[in-house]
């Protein structure tokens, strides 16, 4: 079952759109500098505070269950233990902080739909380098080693 799982994720994330920065005619390379550069400022600038809660226990009260034979019993009342939460609540001035970095690098964030199918199967396999302007009919193939491919149909 284990060995399922990797395969499974690597299928379904083919197939979601990504979402990452975007300048076009930048490199892929750059974008990636870009980005780590900007996530370690914003770790500077916000760091993490990651905080514990516990969220309240809940009572359940007792119960009577009775059979079809009239023949009741019942069932003690219980508390359910409250859940153990962690958040960081700088997490989206951190995203934020991160995002006004990029954009002072010309990055601005863009989703790209992947590929249908058909495209998918008949592009040459490869990897984009450098950044395309996208077009209303571009679309993204994921490689199997973690770059991808940006196509502009049509």
């Amino acid at each position: 079952m284990k060995h399922l799982i990797l395969p499974c994720l690597l299928v379904l994330s083919a197939c979601a759109p990504m979402t990452t920065y975007y300048k076009p005619g930048a490199t892929v390379s750059a974008l990636g500098r870009a980005t780590t550069e900007c996530q370690v400022k914003a770790l500077k600038d916000v760091p993490t505070s990651v905080q514990v809660r516990r969220l309240p226990p809940e009572y359940v009260p007792p119960r009577r269950i009775c059979n079809a034979a009239g023949q009741c019993r019942v069932l003690r009342g219980h508390y359910i233990p409250g859940e153990v939460i962690s958040f960081d609540p700088n997490d989206g001035l951190r995203r934020r902080v991160e995002g006004q970095c990029m954009a002072d690098r010309g990055y601005a964030p863009v989703t790209i739909p992947a590929c249908p199918d058909g495209v998918a199967r008949a592009a040459p396999r490869a990897a984009t380098t450098t950044l395309p302007s996208l077009r209303e009919t571009s679309c993204v193939i994921r490689n199997r080693d973690g770059s991808f491919q940006i196509v502009n149909r049509g």
